[in-house]
């Protein structure tokens, strides 16, 4: 009777191992071997894990959520540890910019105010706003930089093609983009409410046209800015592939389009990370990319023509993970270019997702620039 305890207790015994056995055959395989491409997009040392940076980058070029990406390049501390592209992108490929040239426009504005052309918290001279009584005439460049100026305005509708930026660049308002934008009227006192504007952007490039000519004749008024964007700008940073667009009028639409390498769109995130400088010469006041990176009064998430990564309390922050000093240039169908200067981080991610699908790219970028530590404060 005794000799048949043993039998009973021997499988309690053996149970945890049993246990043991099974959690270990349930742990997750490993993940699948990086294609000869991931890997070559890095370079040797970049200062993290190499296989795990081309893992990272590679989820935006290989996870459908993530689709399509077309270029991504990262930086650290100004060297390009990691640079690939798409079938059929190459170094020499311009990309649109859509609305990443807000933060250029800013920056060129941002030069002229330096140059004593323009300033910050006086009304715009505007001409269709200087008739007596007309409250337009109150509103400030500080007001248009931080999307507040008051004007009416529709970014998005349905059917899109009732939209102000849709109408404005493409149908009625499409061979004078500043005389559109500027024949708006006030929907809300300037400077009390923020609303994401293309159209005050190409006003900002128009007051830009009338700071550095007088002349009305739109070849002249092209030439002046365009040259002053690849003198001032483009040719000290190394930008050389730069094409920026001007409508019939010759006002550079400068919420939408500036075509550039994605090597380029990296020099100028570079240019914001080093706060204006280039090589030791400083281009734009350091005063002034601070402004275009502080939160608007509306707005904590916008600076002046600039993303940030803040939000009101409750609301979700743009790069997850990521501290509130980053900051991004956004472009429609997910361009972004993302500033992380705790780390020394920028990357650049071109490519065509849809809109109201970008947080899965988002979240990818983050992860890249999570993999680099935190640089010691000087």
């Amino acid at each position: 009777m005794f000799a048949r305890r043993p039998s009973l207790i021997l499988p309690l015994l053996v149970l945890p191992a049993l246990i043991a056995c099974s959690g270990q055959s349930a742990a997750p395989p490993p993940p699948p071997p990086l294609s000869a491409a991931a890997m070559k997009a890095v370079i040797d040392k970049p200062g993290v894990s190499r296989e795990g940076l081309a893992r990272a980058i590679d989820t935006l070029f290989s996870q459908e959520p993530t689709a399509e990406t077309r270029a991504v390049i990262v930086l650290h501390n100004g060297q390009i540890v990691a640079e690939r592209f798409a079938p059929g992108y190459h170094e020499n490929t311009r990309f649109v910019s859509w609305s990443m040239a807000k933060t250029v426009t800013g920056a060129m504005i941002g030069m002229l105010v330096a140059d004593g052309r323009l300033r910050l918290d006086e009304g715009v001279p505007i001409p269709a706003w200087q008739r007596s009584g007309d409250p337009r005439g109150e509103i400030t460049l500080r007001e248009l930089l931080q999307m507040r100026s008051g004007l009416r305005h529709a970014e998005e509708s349905s059917p899109p093609y009732e939209a102000d930026t849709v109408r404005m660049l493409f149908l009625d308002g499409r061979d004078n983009m500043a005389a559109y934008a500027e024949a708006q009227p006030l929907e809300a006192e300037p400077g009390s409410k923020w609303e994401y504007s293309s159209a005050t952007s190409v006003i900002l490039a128009d007051l830009a046209a009338r700071a550095l000519t007088t002349s009305t004749d739109p070849g002249e008024r092209a030439r002046v800015v365009g040259d002053y964007l690849r003198t001032r700008l483009f040719e000290p940073l190394g930008m050389k592939s730069m094409v920026p667009e001007f409508d019939l009028a010759g006002t550079l639409i400068g919420g939408s389009l500036i075509h550039g390498t994605a090597r380029d769109w990296a020099r100028f995130g570079e240019f914001m990370r080093q706060r204006g400088a280039v090589k030791g010469a400083q281009l734009v006041p350091v005063a002034w990319i601070d402004f275009m990176t502080t939160s608007s009064p509306p707005n904590p998430g916008y600076g002046a023509q600039t993303w940030l990564n803040r939000a009101p309390p409750g609301e979700a922050a743009m790069w997850p993970g990521l501290p509130g000093s980053v900051f991004s240039l956004n472009g429609h169908l997910g361009q972004f270019v993302v500033v992380s200067r705790g780390n020394g981080v920028t990357v650049v991610r071109l490519g065509k997702t849809n809109e109201g699908q970008h947080e899965p790219v988002r979240r990818a970028i983050a992860r890249i620039i999570q993999l680099f530590p935190k640089e010691p404060t000087p």
